[in-house]
């Protein structure tokens, strides 16, 4: 039986069956691929697994030399088995596998037969103490007498056994090591390792090298090496290394392994190859025009390849069996002969882009009529979506002698679109140095600003834009766009006075422009920009902005009203409504394919279902995020998701993956320069910490963020001040009162200044918290009381829970121990019903402090009981969780509980239930 396997997910789990299986009885496993596929990594964890289940690893590894040596693989697997392994062997066998291990001499003929027993009694015997796990690599050195005694020890096993092989295979190698063959009718479990996609060879690079590649750069990557990790590597290597870029010659290591496969070839044979190499995979007819010759002609010089397995017939088209084969076909070529192919392409084929393209090849230096050629095919590609077709374009002509500001700067816009920021940026700074003013130096320095934005280099983007500013005159256009993206970066850095002041003067140029699009950009970052300054929101401003709003224009996300519109639903409080916007926005940018939108839109859905309560949507969320990171390849995707599903795993008090997941965001956000944004990292960091009680380590890891809200004391809205709560309790549980009362008081004053309900509840709560250490209980339970009613206001379950969970704490200091055990019950149920353990295991420590009467196992709890009463009553979910502020997924889990615990089945049975009972 064969799985061909692609995931990592999907490999763990055959991995997890062989090794369950073989612990119990006779299993085997082959891991099969292409050289360099991943094989013997793959081989070497599940031998490491082995080992630390408890199985016995009896190991071989065999080379190409040792496959012609007699039982030279046997005596491997039999090296560090102790004398007293064999001690009860017969004397045939114990003389024979002495033999095979070179510990005793004769003339006469070794039996295999007494070999191959002799074997199978030494691995039964050990089985009889422990699992054992036969283990060989390159199955295809394995040498003959070898083989033959292990395929009759698999054909005759009993005991618990394992046996795992990896071979490499060939495109007709069919189902190799067909000799392993077990005594069951099961068969053997194959893995049959693919080439990784982009994702996922991006992972490999980055964590072997330690540096991350541009997503162009690894599409070419992934395109030569065929998704084969050794040859990524290998080409990772040698462009990290400054031996070849992503357009030049292969690394020698894989140059001569291109020679080797394809060896000597006739003329006519090379020549018909180069002409498919040049133009990827050709049709039979285009390529006997190329050559000047007729299909079947091209059909028989293609025999020779075919039988080598280097190229074939496929249909009508010609391709090469692996893309490492066309490269090395074309770049082993000489440059006369490369020129000379691409010429007569470019006489037959059709599209101009092609044309345009073969004859830039084809040439050494260009004139006016090739630079106006590659211009206008180019602006082709661009248009039909294809950037990095038209960068390659553009910068053909640049080499052949069409150098100019004008097309740099296009060829950077091309390269920043395809996602190759790195090129882009210096491209364009060689251009800025030979510019001294005007709208040129005004676009290039908007662009480079652009670049560095995506960097998440803040700081030098407002620079570059102030200083385009200047530059830009009268071009209001111009000036709008450069003014929103000043006032983001402005944002993004803590400068919100000066965010502000950017947006209100893009906002006046827009009017004086007069088009409605721009405006309605400008007029949304103005209202976002002033929230979170701490002005309030704008609400008659915003909804002119999504009134003048250009769906259908090619905007940044954070640009765009109807996104800002859904994010400041979610800053005031309006969840639900926000969650309803953002799944619109989503869709769109799914219908128009802009898959970086989607890992923006991603980081504020999940932000959005978490305040929500709903963790399985923002688990559904990181799963996407994770997925959607691993196809777009690149550091800021990766960053973005890592945090997320941090986040997700914190709350659902995974710690070991919630550290692990948040330290790999941090790691790939400084790979990508993204140090703004590593406040999120911290910000997982410093809530997992305080649902450990770590609260040393949680202070720690905010001391950045708490810095920062410093420097705008109005700026408390939930975007910017997410973590105060848990900087608030740290402090307050380390005894450092003085510096968490001014958090409160920012808290408690913006909270009533704007009447922003999450504000006064969780600055309530501090002040309760505060009260309560410093002995003031009474007025800590009042404040706490207070925070409650704010709550209700907002529906936000986990932090009313928590609230709850303080409120507790405070009655049974009051020795109000029935109060404060029902008060601390509804937590223990909110934070069940959200699946939150580490907070769920704090309210069960409270409730055992309370030392009263344990509820029923069959009694409702207050949170079932009020879901119960609303269902039966005729109520839907969607309207239940309306009602309570919960999600429908929260109804759902609380009725299941309900039905379970009055051993009932439908809401039939619960509204009769309810008739008969107060519950």
């Amino acid at each position: 039986m064969t799985s061909d396997l692609v995931s990592g997910h999907a490999e763990a789990g055959a991995v997890a069956d062989f090794l369950a299986s073989a612990s119990r009885r006779p299993s085997a496993l082959v891991v099969e691929g292409e050289p360099g596929i991943g094989k013997t990594t793959l081989w070497s964890a599940i031998v490491e697994q082995a080992r630390e289940r408890g199985f016995r690893v009896l190991s071989a590894r065999p080379a190409a030399a040792e496959s012609v040596m007699a039982y030279a693989s046997l005596a491997d697997l039999l090296g560090d088995v102790d004398e007293a392994a064999f001690a009860r062997l017969p004397y045939p066998q114990l003389h024979a596998i002495d033999r095979v291990l070179l510990r005793a001499e004769g003339t006469e003929p070794t039996d295999q037969r007494a070999v191959a027993a002799g074997l199978l009694s030494v691995v039964e015997g050990l089985a009889g103490e422990t699992p054992i796990l036969l283990a060989v690599d390159d199955l295809q050195w394995l040498d003959p007498s070898s083989a033959r005694a292990l395929a009759f020890v698999a054909r005759r096993l009993s005991a618990p056994v394992g046996v795992l092989g990896a071979v490499r295979t060939g495109p007709d190698d069919g189902s190799p090591a067909s000799w392993l063959q077990l005594p069951t009718a099961e068969g053997v479990e194959r893995i049959r390792l693919r080439p990784l996609a982009i994702g996922a060879l991006h992972a490999v690079v980055s964590e072997r090298l330690g540096r991350s590649f541009p997503r162009p750069t690894m599409v070419h990557i992934q395109e030569v090496s065929g998704g084969n990790p050794f040859y990524a590597l290998e080409l990772a290597r040698a462009i990290a290394d400054g031996a070849t870029d992503a357009d030049g010659s292969l690394p020698g290591t894989l140059a001569e392994l291109v020679r080797a496969r394809v060896g000597i070839l006739d003329d006519d044979v090379h020549e018909v190859l180069l002409a498919v190499a040049c133009a990827g995979a050709p049709t039979v007819e285009l390529l006997a025009r190329v050559a000047s010759t007729d299909a079947a002609r091209v059909a028989e010089l293609l025999e020779d390849a075919e039988r080598k397995g280097i190229a074939g017939i496929d249909g009508n088209r010609v391709r090469f069996t692996h893309p490492l084969l066309a490269k090395g076909v074309y770049t082993d070529s000489a440059p006369a002969p490369r020129r000379a192919m691409h010429r007569r392409w470019a006489e037959v084929v059709a599209e101009p882009e092609q044309a345009a393209r073969h004859l830039a090849l084809a040439a050494i230096s260009g004139d006016p009529a090739t630079w106006a050629s590659l211009d206008e095919a180019a602006e082709m590609a661009r248009m039909r979506g294809a950037p990095a077709a038209a960068a390659e374009l553009v910068d053909l002509a640049v080499r052949l002698g069409g150098d100019t500001p004008q097309r740099r700067i296009r060829s950077a816009s091309h390269h920043f679109e395809a996602g190759d920021p790195g090129r882009a940026r210096t491209m364009l700074e060689k251009t800025i140095e030979g510019l001294t003013s005007g709208a040129l130096l005004a676009a290039a320095l908007y662009l480079l600003a652009m670049v560095r934005l995506t960097d998440d280099s803040f700081l030098e983007a407002a620079g570059l834009l102030e200083r385009g500013l200047s530059e830009a005159g009268e071009d209001l256009a111009m000036r709008v766009q450069m003014l929103l993206s000043l006032c983001f970066a402005r944002g993004n850095v803590g400068e919100y006075d000066a965010a502000a002041e950017s947006a209100d003067d893009a906002v006046a140029d827009a009017k004086r422009l007069g088009h409605p699009h721009l405006l309605s950009q400008a007029l949304g970052m103005q209202v976002v920009a002033h929230v979170v300054r701490g002005d309030g929101l704008d609400e008659q401003a915003l909804r002119q902005a999504l009134e003048l709003e250009d769906p259908t224009a090619p905007v940044p996300l954070p640009f765009r009203a109807s996104l800002q519109n859904a994010t400041l639903l979610a800053w005031t409080g309006q969840l639900d409504q926000a969650h309803h916007e953002i799944l619109g926005v989503r869709h769109r940018c799914l219908e128009y394919g802009e898959e970086n939108e989607l890992m923006f839109l991603a980081f504020h859905g999940a932000l959005i279902e978490i305040w929500r309560g709903d963790f399985a949507e923002a688990t559904g969320i990181a799963e996407d995020a994770m997925e959607r990171a691993r196809l777009l390849g690149g550091d800021l995707p990766l960053f973005i998701a890592l945090t997320i599903r941090a986040a997700v795993a914190a709350y659902a008090g995974r710690v070991d993956d919630a550290r692990s997941d948040a330290i790999a965001a941090l790691e790939a956000g400084q790979r990508s320069h993204s140090t703004t944004m590593l406040v999120w990292p911290n910000t997982v960091f410093g809530f997992l910490e305080v649902s450990l009680g770590n609260y040393a380590a949680a202070v720690t890891a905010l001391e950045e963020q708490m810095a920062r809200l410093g420097a705008a004391p109005d700026g408390t809205e939930v975007i910017a001040a997410s973590f105060v709560p848990d900087a608030v309790e740290a402090l307050i549980q380390l005894g450092r009162l003085a510096e968490a009362e001014p958090l409160i008081e920012r808290l408690e004053r913006n909270g009533a200044r704007l009447d922003r309900a999450w504000m006064l509840a969780v600055g309530a709560r501090g002040r309760a918290m505060l009260l309560a250490a410093r002995g003031d209980l009474e007025g800590a339970s009042q404040v706490a009381v207070l925070a409650m009613a704010e709550h209700a206001r907002l529906p936000m379950p986990f932090e009313r829970a928590r609230t709850q969970l303080l409120l507790g704490q405070i009655q049974r200091r009051q020795r109000r121990k029935e109060a404060a055990a029902e008060t601390l019950r509804e937590a223990l149920a909110a934070f069940e019903d959200m699946g939150i353990p580490l907070w769920a295991d704090r309210v069960r420590a409270e409730l055992a402090r309370c030392a009263v009467v344990p509820r029923r196992p069959t009694e409702l709890s207050p949170a079932e009981q009020r879901v119960a009463e609303l269902a039966a009553s005729g109520m839907t979910n969607r309207d239940v969780a309306a009602a309570l502020f919960i999600s429908p997924k929260t109804v759902e889990v609380n009725l299941s509980r309900v039905y379970r615990k009055l051993g009932i089945h439908s809401r039939a049975e619960l509204g009769r239930h309810v008739g008969q009972t107060d519950l």
